[in-house]
């Protein structure tokens, strides 16, 4: 998925994968998947798609600072 956001484009198959998150079940409307991604410049973002009632009812991409990243890594055991 590619996305601009401030003038600069994000993609998810130029960028490197660095994990994943499942939120609920396949087939949930509630449920959802976010892979964090980080670009060749250091930046990164997590690219979200779920269910219906799910935070990403649309496919999106969400900018992290480097903290965040950190922190999601973290929190969803990602090296």
């Amino acid at each position: 998925m590619k996305a601009t956001i401030k003038k600069k484009t994000y993609d998810t198959s130029d960028a490197t994968y660095l994990g994943h998150r499942y939120n609920g079940e396949y087939g949930q409307a509630d449920g959802f998947e976010e892979r964090l991604f980080a670009t060749s410049d250091g930046q990164h973002f997590l690219y979200g798609i779920g269910g219906a009632d799910s935070p990403y009812s649309e496919p999106e991409i969400k900018l992290l600072s480097n903290e965040e990243a950190e922190t999601w890594k973290q929190e969803n055991n990602v090296e």
